[in-house]
């Protein structure tokens, strides 16, 4: 007998996958799905959330009893397009009709404490951290952990939303002013403040049948706890990329992952240092819209379809430029060999994503002749200044 989350998917009829989250990641699921005759169906709180332009969106609480029960009527299979949608939910649907990723992966990836064991149970190697649950406990670990070192909460944090650096122990009284309410309702953990060379992530997808693909390794740059670049393929030695694979690789096969996750890095040296898993699809991988044979809004969708995955190869060299409250001139961007632009539709507010660029070359000297042109263009030096330089070596 075969059950409904092991069937094949049959393509003779239009596939419909439900997304919970309507942001700009589901907006670009559904556009990549198009052309796949993919039909889809948005749940998310925002009457205005952005997929609702390219799919019909239900707007709705995500622990909307009733509302998930609807949607798990209209739909093949969910997905979502945010970490922080309730587990329970995610559970809640498991029960009704397939959901990948799986809700226990996203669980994990939702308790920062959870995801650094972990980590540290599979041998990927993690900054020092420990728990903490009151302000004597803060104290403790700081005594473990040592200075300086980085008070987050467990949940819900993300952007660099949920965090204060401690620089001594004089800073204690501060942070715990600053997030010790939130110790009882979502947890906090203490991590060791890491002095590392750069940021890299590597963005992977597992099929429903195991297979599992990874686009080549990205080096990202952040301002204020918020990406503003990435470019692809890293400039590091083979065996970086190949030791970045094997640990995305541990974790997929650990949790039985399907779909797209991105694993986020420190580097130093040749060293890397997991900093924390994305179960979805991920900010460091836009740029395979234009630079990969497959993107990464694909292969998620054919993975979790249960389709064939596609070529994640690299189409010479590509970088995107986050757009951070509010959009730039898209001539800035477009009147540049390789330039490619992308308006989520969103209202201009202070920290928000609202777009982004991505320009594809090559070679790495005409990929940074193109970014040196766009910033010019687009008075964003400062945004472009540290991947020319790491482009032209």
């Amino acid at each position: 007998m075969t059950t409904r989350g092991s069937e094949s998917p049959r393509m003779s009829r239009r596939q419909r996958v439900g997304i919970l989250g309507g942001g700009q990641l589901a907006r670009m699921m559904a556009l990549a799905g198009l052309p796949l005759g993919l039909q889809f169906k948005v749940l998310d709180p925002a009457a205005d959330a952005c997929a609702g332009e390219c799919a019909p969106l239900l707007n709705a609480a995500f622990d909307d009893a009733a509302a998930l029960q609807a949607l798990a009527g209209e739909v093949d299979v969910v997905t979502f397009d945010f970490e922080n949608v309730p587990a329970d939910s995610a559970r809640a649907l498991a029960g009704k009709v397939p959901v990948f990723p799986a809700p226990d992966a996203l669980a994990v990836a939702q308790d920062r404490l959870a995801e650094k064991t972990l980590f540290r149970e599979l041998g990927i190697p993690v900054p020092a951290f420990a728990a903490v649950d009151s302000r004597e406990g803060l104290e403790r670990a700081l005594d473990e952990v040592g200075v300086p070192c980085i008070l987050k909460t467990r949940r819900l944090g993300y952007d660099g939303k949920g965090q204060f650096r401690i620089r001594s122990h004089a800073d204690a009284d501060a942070a715990w002013e600053a997030l010790g309410a939130q110790a009882a309702r979502v947890g906090l953990i203490l991590e060791a403040f890491v002095p590392f060379d750069g940021e890299v992530s590597v963005v992977a997808v597992r099929g429903r049948d195991g297979e599992f693909r990874a686009w080549p390794l990205t080096a990202n740059w952040h301002v204020d706890g918020v990406l503003s670049a990435s470019l692809a393929p890293a400039p590091v030695p083979a065996r970086v990329q190949d030791t970045a694979l094997r640990y995305a690789r541990l974790l997929a096969e650990k949790l039985g992952y399907v779909g797209v996750f991105a694993l986020e890095l420190f580097r130093r040296g040749d060293q890397l240092l997991a900093n924390e898993m994305a179960p979805r699809v991920h900010n460091s991988g836009h740029w395979t819209i234009e630079g990969a044979e497959t993107s990464q809004f694909e292969n998620h969708l054919r993975a979790v379809l249960g389709l064939p995955l596609g070529s994640t190869a690299m189409r010479g060299h590509a970088c995107m430029l986050n757009w951070i409250g509010a959009m730039p001139d898209a001539a800035g961007v477009l009147g540049q060999a390789g330039g490619h632009w992308h308006d989520y539709g969103k209202e201009p507010r202070a920290g928000r994503k609202v777009g982004h660029a991505t320009f594809r070359a090559d070679t790495p000297q005409a990929l940074a002749d193109a970014l040196e042109a766009a910033g010019a263009a687009l008075e964003r030096q400062a945004q472009v200044v540290p991947v020319v330089a790491l482009l032209r070596g």
